[in-house]
């Protein structure tokens, strides 16, 4: 993978982050191999799929060192990974109810060495942790991703945002939130990146404390 593409987006990334982020196409080639978690057309466009889709979180948000973030529905590690490698001094919980999908998970995270992840097999509501923020990518319609995230967040505040939801998702989400019943920001991550795919593309923010 080309890293003057990420650095043109993230200059402050480190000679360590680069090394991290330009072996996860090969990691997940490897590990699609195995367990198919990445359907073969993303496969092929998984910098700006997979990898900067997650990273658009970061554009929005900084998180501070000392931080608890908890991905729902995570999949292979998405936005989950990314994340992790982006904020080495953030900890990140990384959750999906189905088991070879956190093998992969757990197998990434152990080939590139990320002390801080944690890779849980099971159901968000079943973890009894609290944290700064919770992100995922479009698991769910909001409304029925709400319900997963009750109790879940720390009422410490130490990032720019109140403590809250991140969340990956595109097209007009105004329905979806108006069904939620929530208030939320919209960030268009085309305002970030200038690939096509973003076009619709967005980060939704939900304050919950």
């Amino acid at each position: 993978m080309n890293r003057q593409f990420l650095l043109n987006y993230f200059p402050e990334l480190t000679t360590a982050q680069l090394d991290q982020f330009a072996a996860l196409p090969t990691l997940y080639e490897e590990w699609n191999a195995k367990i198919n978690v990445i359907s073969r057309k993303d496969m092929d466009a998984f910098p700006v799929h997979h990898l900067l889709h997650s990273l658009g979180i970061a554009k929005v948000m900084k998180f501070k060192n000392g931080s608890k973030v908890m991905d729902i529905g995570t999949g292979g590690g998405f936005p989950g990974i990314p994340l992790a490698i982006m904020f080495p001094e953030v900890h990140f919980t990384l959750v999906d109810s189905i088991g070879k999908k956190i093998t992969v998970v757990k197998g990434v995270a152990e080939a590139l060495q990320l002390k801080n992840v944690t890779a849980i097999n099971g159901r968000a509501e079943q973890v009894k942790d609290q944290f700064d923020f919770i992100v995922s990518r479009a698991v769910a319609a909001l409304k029925d991703f709400m319900p997963w995230t009750r109790n879940k967040f720390l009422k410490k505040q130490i990032n720019p945002f109140p403590n809250g939801i991140l969340y990956l998702k595109g097209g007009d989400l105004s329905y979806e939130i108006k069904e939620a019943g929530v208030q939320a920001a919209q960030y268009n991550l085309s305002d970030y990146f200038e690939e096509d795919f973003f076009e619709t593309k967005k980060v939704i923010y939900i304050k919950m404390v």
